[in-house]
């Protein structure tokens, strides 16, 4: 995307931003210098300001008017609701990154130059990029529960773009309450203390909706669980885990799959390892009891009497933490053998040593 966190969402061409890098003479080099004269001159000395900021904040009112339950969520609001949210996560993340010097909001900073900036003619970093510099630059503390959110959501707006979006609009509701959170309480903490009080008067009417918005939609996907965990869940502790949809505590795994209550969701038993497996270093995932290759790594179940295991999503067979290890002639996951002297070694492999012996 060439320059879109910073200018795109502005057709006015009031962008207008300062950068504080000194140069080797020990002068403090402004984006101003490097923009045309007839836009340098509304610019005062020493400005420092960031235009995107209304931008995105008017997103995320976007974002909560299309999910507003009260006038009913229809396919379109969907879709509205994952486009801008998105482009809110880019224009706030990367207004923040700007400030810490310009250069990193384009994807190579290297390459960086005031001319390019100033015409807009440079492809800027992905929202998961600046997330990092973020972290490792900045130093702002991004837990990891938002970083896959946020990782979620870009690949929600590119399946959208490009292939079309399945999600159903609790899934996606539920999705948003945690991008959403994540984005007011960075407003709050790195980019609105730096607004001056009339900047932060014209975005306050957007602000309150968000805030409201985000309470309403927060209230919803709480109310909807409260009565799910009285109902359709209850009892159903040692089964059910998070939905890799919506994020809620309302999927129910079972033989060949599993059925998320919360947005409606049924998961085949591949679907799932794709998901479940996604954090293993091994590709092997064969399971012990059935032979499919649909062994998930430590699941977490709501149940608090259950410590993470190993369970199979195809055959349901559980195998808690501690008693698998890797067989020493393949690699798959292995009970281990009962006596501490034996080696280590899957059905496949030792039969085929036995095989071997006989020839």
């Amino acid at each position: 995307m060439i320059a879109d966190a910073l200018s795109s969402s502005h057709q006015n061409g009031d962008v207008r931003v300062g950068a504080s890098e000194k140069d080797t003479s020990g002068a403090r080099p402004r984006l101003q210098d490097a923009m045309p004269a007839n836009r340098r001159q509304s610019l005062g000395q020493g400005d420092l300001d960031f235009p995107p900021i209304p931008n995105g904040v008017d997103y995320l009112r976007s974002v909560v008017d299309h999910l507003d339950e009260a006038t009913g969520v229809e396919p379109r609001d969907i879709k509205y609701a994952v486009l801008h949210l998105q482009a809110a996560a880019e224009v706030l993340l990367k207004a923040r990154l700007f400030r810490e010097h310009w250069s990193l909001v384009f994807k190579d900073p290297g390459k960086a130059t005031t001319k390019t900036l100033a015409d807009h003619s440079f492809e800027s970093c992905t929202t998961i990029a600046a997330v990092e510099r973020l972290r490792n630059i900045a130093r702002i503390s991004v837990s990891d529960q938002d970083v896959k959110a946020l990782k979620a959501l870009a690949d929600d707006r590119n399946a959208l773009q490009h292939f079309g979006l399945t999600h159903n609009a609790r899934a996606v509701e539920a999705r948003a309450v945690v991008v959403l959170d994540f984005l007011v309480r960075f407003l709050d903490e790195e980019l609105l203390p730096h607004l001056a009080d009339e900047e932060i008067r014209e975005i306050a009417q957007d602000m309150d909706r968000t805030r409201g918005g985000l309470t309403t939609i927060r209230s919803f996907v709480a109310k909807r669980m409260h009565r799910l965990r009285s109902n359709a869940l209850k009892g159903q502790e040692r089964s059910t885990t998070s939905c890799p949809s919506c994020g809620q505590l309302a999927l129910i795994l079972a033989a060949g799959g599993g059925r998320c209550h919360f947005c409606s969701t049924d998961w085949s038993s591949g679907a799932l390892a794709e998901h479940f497996q996604s954090a293993l270093d091994t590709e092997q995932c064969e399971c012990p009891a059935c032979g499919a290759w649909t062994l998930a790594d430590l699941v977490d179940f709501v149940s608090p009497e259950i410590a993470e295991l190993h369970y199979c999503l195809e055959c349901a067979a559980r195998f808690p933490a501690g008693t698998l290890g890797t067989c020493n002639g393949c690699g798959v996951p292995w009970p281990y053998p009962e006596h501490e002297a034996a080696q280590l070694l899957c059905d496949h492999c030792q039969r085929d040593i036995r095989a071997q012996e006989l020839h």
